[in-house]
């Protein structure tokens, strides 16, 4: 879903909605996006990243809770890539990501906290649609996420619905 807004003008037009207070820094070339959340739980394993990026995202914004770990990287220019193939229009991480200066190439929005140039193992740990704490917020599956140059605005209902 693409459209114009602004989180601050969001907070304001609706005080009941929530934000992460975590300091995120844009990596992707979509520095503006909003969507559906999708959840994932995971420390340092990003395998199920991987198998979610390759399933249609139908416009919707995956949204990792890596731990707040800055040791491994969570998302890559691979799994970036496969994301903007298959319709995802964002990435919300709450850990590292790696190859930066690709990820500023693609269509893609991605929020870290941080970069790193390691990879992480695939141990196949890790939860999905679970509710994630992010930044003193909890994201549900199906939550409405709308990320900025000013942070990250959550709802359960669509804020820009007409």
């Amino acid at each position: 879903m693409e459209r114009d807004f602004t989180t601050p003008d969001l907070c304001d037009d609706f005080p009941d909605s929530r934000v992460l207070y975590a300091q995120f820094r844009s990596y992707g070339r979509n520095a503006s996006f909003c969507g559906q959340a999708v959840t994932v739980k995971c420390f340092e394993d990003n395998s199920l990243v991987k198998a979610l990026v390759q399933e249609p995202g139908n416009g919707k914004v995956i949204v990792v809770d890596g731990g707040a770990s800055l040791r491994r990287a969570l998302l890559g220019d691979q799994l970036a890539e496969k994301a903007c193939l298959n319709g995802w229009m964002g990435l919300i991480i709450n850990g590292a990501v790696r190859d930066v200066e690709i990820l500023a190439t693609l269509p893609l929005g991605v929020f870290a906290l941080g970069a790193i140039p390691l990879k992480t193992d695939k141990r196949d740990v890790g939860l999905r649609g679970v509710a994630v704490d992010i930044g003193g917020t909890t994201v549900h599956e199906g939550d409405w996420i709308y990320a900025d140059a000013s942070g990250v605005v959550v709802s359960s209902t669509n804020l820009l619905a007409p």
